[in-house]
């Protein structure tokens, strides 16, 4: 007999991580690390453009393969863990949706910045339409108070979502204030309340921990930490550090070791660790997605990512204003040299 499952793991690898490789993921590379995780025995395992469905395009990054022959590639290979997909109103659709269902996609996660649930109103009840699981991710939660956070959750409940996510996308959260949050919310819904972390103040883990803590009982991880920014809470560490605590998830340690060693690590293009640029991130409270962005512009106008990373923080910048880095990178170059002259 299978034992219950203490904690349902979602792998974001393959579409946290896409940020991480600048979009460039290959059916190839899709199918091996899906064979690996669906071997393990991860639950869920989410596949998608890192801005999610139809996140391709020049504001958010070219990806190299489309992702609904990402998305079909991993779904013929999983038999034991479902396709989750991201989808956010405004980049994704109903029609990608749809077409990511009928390909094989199980699961929904339909994203909203934390003070915006009511435009995955639509996105959420299509999804339930469709057979899919749904679930209300909540981004850049440390931007909004307790209170609209739990506002914010019980109307993506009421839409008709199984999961609702504290999502810390910027990797800003400290411990305390990850367990004030998934506290609020497990007093406040009756769905299933998940975690999504990031680890650009090495605090991925200890948040993780803390939501379990909580009660969150959905758990997001990246294998290799291939996520975004400083990547997320490392997969393989999170299943090891569980089975010490006697939690249980299902996922085969020594499988999920040597897809992280084998697999996952030729991938990615440098190894992930805590830059100067996403310690800055954590530390301003920036979207983690933004890192790429902003040393490309930081590049372009010869000026410090640091300070364009700085002002887009005191700026409140999220999620869908990638075009506010370039403008605030020009305005930085262009008070350098008026310094300078």
């Amino acid at each position: 007999m299978t034992k219950q499952r203490d904690i349902l793991l979602t792998e974001v690898a393959l579409r946290d991580g896409s940020h991480a490789i600048a979009h460039q993921f290959t059916v190839d590379q899709v199918l091996n690390v899906t064979k690996g995780l669906n071997d393990a025995n991860v639950p869920y395992i989410e596949v998608a453009h890192g801005d999610g469905l139809a996140g391709s395009s020049v504001q958010y990054g070219l990806s190299k393969t489309n992702e609904m022959e990402l998305i079909e590639a991993a779904a013929s290979v999983a038999d034991k863990s479902k396709i989750a997909v991201l989808i956010l109103p405004g980049i994704g659709t109903l029609h990608e949706l749809k077409e990511a269902a009928s390909l094989g996609a199980k699961m929904a996660r339909v994203a909203t910045h934390v003070t915006e649930a009511d435009v995955s109103r639509q996105h959420i009840a299509y999804a339930k339409e469709l057979g899919m699981e749904t679930v209300g991710f909540l981004m850049m939660a440390h931007m909004a108070p307790v209170e609209k956070l739990v506002e914010q959750a019980k109307l993506m409940e009421s839409y008709g979502a199984d999961t609702v996510y504290v999502v810390d996308s910027a990797g800003y959260l400290l411990p305390d204030q990850v367990r004030e949050r998934i506290r609020a919310l497990k007093q406040s819904v009756g769905v299933n309340v998940g975690f999504h972390a990031h680890n650009n103040l090495s605090l991925a883990m200890a948040n993780t921990l803390a939501a379990i803590e909580e009660g969150a009982t959905r758990i997001d991880g990246s294998v290799r930490c291939l996520g975004a920014g400083a990547g997320n809470t490392q997969t393989e560490v999170l299943v090891a550090v569980l089975e010490r605590m006697g939690i249980e998830t299902g996922v085969d340690l020594y499988k999920m070791m040597d897809l992280a060693e084998n697999i996952v690590a030729p991938i990615l293009q440098s190894p992930q660790e805590i830059t100067k640029d996403s310690l800055t991130l954590g530390y301003a409270g920036v979207y983690s997605s933004f890192a790429l962005h902003a040393k490309r512009a930081a590049k372009k106008f010869d000026i410090d990512s640091r300070d364009i990373l700085i002002e887009l923080g005191k700026r409140k910048v999220v999620g869908g204003q990638e075009d506010m880095i370039v403008d605030v990178a020009a305005e930085i170059a262009a008070r350098k040299e008026k310094v300078l002259s």
